[in-house]
């Protein structure tokens, strides 16, 4: 039986990313990668109703990167990946600027596609990053959304 190397890789930073890098890194010189699925998630300009000026993401440095590593491991237990990489940004940010990335290489695109999706879902439920956003109303903390939790209904297999 021979045994495969998955590269996964969990970064938290402040400095942007560059999406073609990023991609390039995760795919090089891996001769099983068929498909490369990636999510960019990006800070918006308007959230319930409020312009948002900017967003602060805060997180549990070393708790945030553990929760990040078992979401990715739920995915490789579900789909065979050649690699997966999360990057989520911390600070201030403003709208337009890159929040996160969660990028996916398999074998084929279905497993791709559904690991990335999985990813990311549980990605904003499970990983504890807390937002805040400055609005004309004053600052303030960003709740999960009712759609968030709900997305995971699919995954679930208890």
């Amino acid at each position: 039986m021979t045994t495969t190397t998955v590269t996964v890789s969990v970064r938290i930073q402040e400095a942007d990313f560059d999406l073609s890098e990023e991609i390039a890194q995760l795919r090089a010189h891996d001769p099983r990668v068929g498909a490369v699925v990636g999510f960019v998630g990006t800070v918006r300009d308007m959230n319930e109703g409020l312009d948002v000026a900017s967003m602060e993401l805060e997180h549990y440095p070393g708790m945030t990167e553990k929760a990040i590593e078992a979401i990715v491991a739920q995915a490789q237990a579900r789909w065979p990946l050649a690699g997966a990489l999360v990057i989520h940004r911390v600070g201030p940010l403003r709208p337009q600027e890159q929040i996160v990335l969660v990028a996916v290489a398999s074998g084929h695109r279905g497993e791709a596609f559904a690991a990335c999706e999985f990813i990311i879902d549980y990605l904003k439920t499970a990983a504890p990053f807390w937002k805040k956003e400055a609005t004309p109303a004053g600052a303030r903390w960003v709740d999960a959304r009712v759609t968030d939790e709900t997305a995971l209904d699919k995954w679930r297999t208890d």
